[in-house]
């Protein structure tokens, strides 16, 4: 059973920010980027943080903070994710040692609902950040029928929740439609533009992959999973290729549909593999068009990095991309689905220098909007208007009990 801690009546005003994740640091994502970028900003700002997520070994990287490894196993499925059922004893013991001031939850998972729980019971405020849009998931594995099921899910993992962190407006307005939260806030994201530019395109690079230099590449960035639209990518070059649209295909990332993407593709695609720091920022900025028919992002971490190389895109006109892409000026959104409209975009862009190079300016541009730095001091500042919230409400009701405590003081005084 859970040791019970009593909240005083005038809750403890030091933020300490326990954090809940599924996937912290054991496969490289743009939520688990964005979660380390939050515990080393707190710990910079002076700020206790603790994470508790599963763990593998070896780690696809180092994770900022401090770590607490929650027992997992395999994901049905998809062995490269892992999976908690729960927060046992020993994890609970370090959480209430921690005595967290706030709790925030990454993943609507089983970890997550055991620590959501938690907060209730010991009276912790709880707030979380929506990450992955995880009932269009289903779409891509021929369950779309169990969608409606999802959300509903979603709706009451969230639904206690002081806030819900979104990466982007575009996913702001389909939650709230969805009605999945009570308050629903942005939290954005960052791009590293130290390391993420122009400057970093390498022809040298390039030739050893066997790229020449006059080759208009097309890039796919991301994992090699079928929820990141790695379909309609093939369909897109294939469309290229009937309409004698030459340009030459580079693929960054790996995942389980690694074999059957190869297969999809030209013979003549490159496979870079997973890549990153300065490595990713030499892929982008090496590439020529960035294409990302994706769906399933709140926000497209990999679309800002792009951005910032000086690539112009051509992204489906769903979540995420639709708060990143300046249509027809930064690059071109597609209605999701619309093979010809992906095929009519990337043509213009391959076969039109002038217009790349000037949208490819425009992305670089409009990505200096976002640092890690301003993105994450705005969420700090939401997490203290919760602990502030939290403490009026206890002065308040403490207030109330002085009163009815006098009130009855008054009684008797005339009985």
């Amino acid at each position: 059973m859970p040791n019970k801690v009593t909240q005083p009546a005038m809750p403890d005003q030091t933020l300490r920010v326990a954090l809940f994740s599924g996937n912290y640091n054991y496969v490289t994502d743009g939520a688990a980027i964005a979660l380390n970028h939050l515990v080393a900003h707190l710990e910079r700002q002076g700020i206790e943080s603790l994470v508790f997520s599963p763990t593998a070994d070896p780690p696809a990287f180092e994770p900022a903070g401090t770590l607490v490894s929650v027992p997992s196993i395999s994901f049905p499925g998809r062995s490269e994710y892992r999976v908690a059922l729960g927060l046992p004893r020993e994890q609970r013991r370090r959480l209430k040692a921690f005595r967290p001031t706030l709790i925030h939850l990454s993943a609507p998972d089983l970890l997550g609902y055991a620590a959501r729980g938690i907060a209730r019971k010991w009276g912790v405020p709880l707030v979380a950040s929506f990450h992955t849009r995880y009932d269009t998931y289903f779409r891509y594995y021929h369950m779309a029928w169990l969608e409606g099921t999802v959300t509903r899910y979603l709706r009451h993992f969230y639904r206690p929740c002081e806030h819900v962190y979104v990466p982007s407006e575009s996913t702001a307005q389909v939650l709230r439609a969805q009605h999945m939260a009570r308050d629903v806030r942005i939290w954005s994201r960052g791009v590293d533009d130290i390391r993420f530019n122009p400057g970093r395109r390498d022809l040298e690079w390039r030739r050893a992959l066997g790229l020449g230099d006059g080759e208009t590449v097309v890039a796919f960035v991301g994992r090699l999973v079928l929820e990141k639209g790695i379909d309609s990518f093939a369909r897109t070059v294939a469309g290229l290729r009937e309409r004698g649209v030459a340009h030459r295909v580079l693929v960054v990332g790996d995942g389980p549909e690694r074999a059957r993407f190869r297969d999809l593709l030209p013979a003549d695609a490159v496979f870079a593999g997973y890549l990153d720091g300065d490595d990713l920022a030499r892929a982008y900025a090496s590439s020529d068009v960035f294409l990302n028919p994706s769906v399933t992002e709140t926000f497209g971490i990999v679309t800002l990095e792009s951005m910032a190389a000086g690539l112009p895109s051509v992204c489906a006109d769903a979540t995420g991309s639709q708060s990143l892409v300046a249509d027809g000026e930064t690059g071109f959104l597609v209605r999701p689905g619309d093979d010809a409209g992906y095929v009519d975009a990337g043509g213009r862009l391959i076969g039109d220098p002038e217009l790349r190079a000037r949208m490819g300016a425009a992305a670089h541009e409009r990505s200096r909007r976002y640092t890690w730095d301003a993105v994450i001091d705005a969420l700090v500042e939401q997490y203290r208007e919760v602990l502030d919230r939290r403490r009026i409400g206890a002065a308040d009701g403490a207030s109330d009990a002085a009163a009815r405590r006098g009130m009855l003081v008054d009684d008797a005084a005339l009985t």
